[in-house]
């Protein structure tokens, strides 16, 4: 039987695809398996369990699971690259099992020095699923840590990381600014925040931090409204800075990559930039699982296939 088991594995959760010989998606299974929350027996018994009842077939395998803390730590692979040169690149682990998983290399970006696991393979799904976005775009790919990756002609030419997710997260646990009022999903304090960073020139957004709380103790923004504001402008100042350094440019397209929520709050901070956001590109790291296995031999490129993720 021919097809592939790709395996989209990070810090915190396990998506598992069982594609079949032309490319389609025949099934997909997750668990809260990540890097860090391993069942019982560790790697070799998630990989047994998520996919018991699929056919022995190729396995790829991209994320954290190539980290230094993953499964087997896998070499960064430097910036400029594409989709064919990651497929050469793809190392390998024998399972208790007796047979191999195929594992994605990550990227660096040397003139950063910046990192990336797992989010180079939905970059180059994207761009499967997105091929006029391959000549020249900018992807934003939102989470804990955000990234904001640039492409030309197909190859992925570099990429910043922005601490946004987990700043917003400290900042709300364990700063004065972080409140006991359950958050609500305020917009109007979402936007105020945004347009606080758009407008923080180039002090940027971290001199107005503090105008969370001023605000509030001037009875100006609700206790309940604060997280919001928060959210708000730390991602306008991802946009701010992006734009403000050249990372992102008004005449190249912008694409998310993501889940639809967290994908929504940034289009509507883009909005107040006066920049229009398409709809995300969800899921995109099942494609491209599926690229990298073609180019790296696992499986024979489906020209044909219609795209199932």
């Amino acid at each position: 039987m021919n097809g592939l088991v790709a395996l989209d594995w990070g810090t915190s959760s396990l998506r598992a695809f069982r594609f079949d010989g032309a490319g389609r998606i025949v099934e997909t299974r997750a668990r809260a398996w990540g890097i860090r929350q391993l069942p019982e027996g560790g790697f070799d018994a998630a990989l047994a369990e998520i996919t018991a009842g699929w056919p022995a077939l190729p396995r790829l395998a991209c994320g954290m699971v190539g980290s230094r803390g993953g499964w087997r730590e896998m070499p960064y692979l430097d910036l400029p690259a594409d989709t064919a040169q990651l497929g050469r690149a793809l190392g390998r682990l024998r399972a208790a099992d007796g047979r191999d998983v195929h594992l994605v290399p990550g990227l660096r970006d040397p003139r950063g020095p910046d990192v990336m696991r797992g989010e180079e393979t939905q970059l180059l799904g994207a761009l499967a699923l997105r091929p006029a976005l391959a000549a020249a775009s900018c992807f934003i790919l939102p989470g804990t840590h955000s990234k904001w990756a640039t492409v030309r002609d197909g190859t992925v030419t570099g990429f910043r990381t922005l601490m946004t997710g987990e700043l917003y997260a400290l900042l709300q646990r364990h700063s004065i600014l972080g409140g006991e009022a359950p958050a609500t999903d305020d917009a109007e304090a979402f936007a105020r925040g945004a347009a606080a960073a758009r407008d923080s020139g180039a002090a940027g957004a971290l001199g107005r931090l503090f105008s969370a709380r001023a605000l509030m103790l001037d009875g100006a923004l609700a206790p309940a409204a604060v997280p919001d504001y928060l959210s708000g402008l730390l991602i306008g100042e991802e946009f701010r800075a992006a734009l403000a350094d050249g990372l992102a440019r008004r005449d190249t397209p912008l694409q998310l990559i993501g889940e639809a929520a967290l994908c929504a709050r940034y289009r509507r901070a883009a909005a107040l930039f006066g920049i229009e956001l398409p709809p995300p590109i969800e899921d995109a790291a099942a494609r491209g699982l599926w690229q990298l296995a073609a180019q790296g031999g696992l499986v024979q490129p489906a020209h044909e296939a219609t795209p199932a993720c």
